[in-house]
């Protein structure tokens, strides 16, 4: 993957935190209309603001994050997911995203519902709890990896629900959610994977739709 004008003015580190939204950005049409779930400073909806037009509104619990939306002119609300989500009429948004946030939810399932209840799309990006680093670490150690994605131990962490590539995968089938597209990173968040993704993949990108 080749330098993308979202990453202006990030260091490396988060960079690579974002390169799921050099995917989904590519993903969303122009003029869309776009909700971020857990936008955090407002990043991509500026970025789609800028290069496509879009019309986006942001939600975070983080009132610093929401600060930072404002900073940019990136609308942003602050407040609980699911009860925001409910404000909203049926397919009101084209594209609805939920980026790094899902293992964070207390109810990922009415999430998922009811953003595609509000949004016709949803781009869903998540870490690969069963990436193989994540096991071995778990097989010799007997606790998950802290590194840059994890940089906190557990006591310091939001309640977390880890979720793989097949579990996700299954939840979809089970509830009749058609996946779209699917991307599969390795490690580095930059190579594809192409072999047993619940294995190798880091992290894996969706666009889902009902």
């Amino acid at each position: 993957m080749g330098k993308h004008p979202i990453a202006d003015s990030m260091s490396r580190t988060e960079f690579r935190r974002h390169l799921d939204f050099q995917i989904i950005s590519d993903w969303i049409e122009a003029d869309s209309r776009v909700l971020d779930l857990g936008c955090g400073r407002g990043i991509l909806l500026e970025h789609l603001q800028r290069a496509k037009n879009v019309t986006g509104v942001g939600v975070d619990s983080d009132p610093a994050k929401i600060l930072g939306c404002v900073k940019r002119g990136v609308s942003a609300y602050k407040g609980d997911i699911n009860p925001f989500l409910g404000q909203f009429p049926d397919n009101f948004f084209d594209w609805v995203v939920c980026s790094r946030t899902l293992p964070e939810l207390p109810q990922p399932a009415r999430m998922i519902k009811e953003s595609l209840r509000v949004g016709r799309r949803l781009a869903m990006g998540f870490v690969n709890h069963g990436y193989w680093l994540n096991r071995w670490n778990m097989i010799r150690y007997g606790h998950r990896a802290i590194n840059e994605v994890f940089p906190r131990a557990w006591h310091q962490s939001n309640p977390s629900n880890p979720v793989s590539v097949r579990d996700f995968e299954s939840f979809c089938q089970n509830q009749s959610y058609d996946i779209n597209r699917a991307v599969y990173l390795r490690g580095n968040w930059k190579s594809h994977c192409s072999v047993w993704p619940n294995f190798f993949a880091g992290y894996v990108l969706y666009d889902i739709s009902r």
